[in-house]
């Protein structure tokens, strides 16, 4: 069989990243109507939130380096066949727990899948400056057509619970086809022995020590960005409900959408720029951003938090980016899914614990004071 064109199986490859990201983000706009149907509480919809990234974290931890060993594609088609399925059981779902057992399968799958994205993306991308695009964009524009899409599809769309998962199911069915003719980028090394293939599944998160100083350096940017972006994804669609009394789904998606759109457009236009003038530029503007934005839902003022959330997703996209970049130019090619799935690790952590700790408080501290600890 012939294979695709490096040039076309890298958009194929992109195509990828951006659809595991809006699978990813398109469940959020949907758990009001899952309450509302089955009458579980925040605790709950918390622990569906969290169980997502418990898995998806063991994944990280235990396959992020598998496909510097057996090559990309291998892994990439298992993630993509185990989202199928996740999306299988968002479609028959009738309980929370078909609903966590979705959920935790595609975390399972998102995580085998982001490192070796990104991995792949850096192999294939016929210039740095695309590939720093790619890497910083197609994750945001992914989780802000998986909150806008679905956001829409909710309001007016025929049986909002299941057609975003049909699409998606459709478009995940094409992208592994798709994946049968996308060239190989990895060299398939293997392993020495069952002890060297049962060592590189034991969860572990490490770097190669050339590349560790800067993985260090880097940390409090991932923290800060991510962190911020699981604010926005767990607390957010509450803020926008309660706060500026936004009732409609299709609008509240489209405004969870302004921070990622933000990030995806800063992404697009900072590629020339140095990994050090990007984290001059995103680190206050993340700050200031999250400061403009925390004023809005403190004097209840919309444009105000509109215009925060635009700030906040640019200086999003310019930390994030400078920090990837810094660390993706000293990251030998053997050893970029290993890496990768190193930032996705303190990435999603960040993401995460805040989120679910949040969630947990919201009840007792009220919605506002815990934003403004967040």
């Amino acid at each position: 069989m012939s294979r695709l064109h490096p040039h076309r199986a890298f958009w194929v490859v992109t195509a990828t990243v951006v659809m595991v990201l809006f699978a990813s983000a398109a469940p959020s706009p949907l758990y009001p109507v899952y309450q509302q149907l089955w009458g579980f509480s925040s605790f709950t919809l918390t622990g569906v939130f969290a169980i997502y990234v418990v898995t998806m974290l063991i994944s990280l931890l235990s396959v992020g380096s598998l496909s510097d060993h057996i090559g990309r594609r291998p892994v990439l088609a298992v993630a993509l066949v185990l989202l199928i399925a996740s999306m299988v059981l968002f479609l028959v779902a009738d309980g929370v727990g078909t609903l966590m057992a979705a959920r935790a399968l595609q975390g399972l799958a998102t995580g085998a899948a982001i490192g070796t994205l990104t991995a792949t993306v850096v192999d294939m991308a016929p210039s740095p400056r695309l590939s720093s695009a790619i890497t910083g964009a197609g994750p945001t524009i992914g989780l802000a057509g998986g909150v806008a899409v679905a956001g829409v599809l909710v309001q007016y769309a025929p049986h909002p619970r299941f057609l975003v998962y049909e699409i998606v199911l459709a478009l995940y069915a094409v992208l592994l086809i798709a994946l049968l003719i996308v060239p190989e980028t990895s060299e398939r090394v293997g392993f020495s022995s069952r002890r060297h293939l049962l060592g590189t599944l034991a969860p572990q998160a490490s770097v190669p020590a050339g590349v560790r100083p800067l993985f260090w350096a880097a940390i409090p940017a991932f923290v800060a960005t991510w962190s911020l972006g699981g604010l926005y994804l767990s607390l957010g669609s509450s803020v926008v409900a309660r706060v500026f009394g936004v009732a409609n789904h299709a609008e509240a998606g489209l405004l969870l959408f302004v921070f990622f759109a933000a990030g995806a457009l800063t992404s697009l236009l900072v590629t020339t720029w140095a990994p050090q003038a990007k984290l001059a530029f995103g680190y206050p503007a993340l700050a200031g951003g999250a400061v403009i934005s925390l004023a809005g839902v403190l004097t209840e003022s919309l444009p105000v938090y509109i215009v925060g959330s635009l700030i906040a997703g640019s200086g999003f996209a310019g930390t994030f980016l400078g920090a990837l970049d810094s660390i993706s130019a000293q990251t030998p090619a053997p050893a970029r899914g290993q890496v990768f799935s190193a930032v996705f690790i303190v990435s999603y952590v960040a993401f995460s614990v805040p989120a679910v700790i949040a969630g947990l408080v919201v009840g007792h501290l009220g919605l506002r004071a815990t934003v403004a600890i967040y």
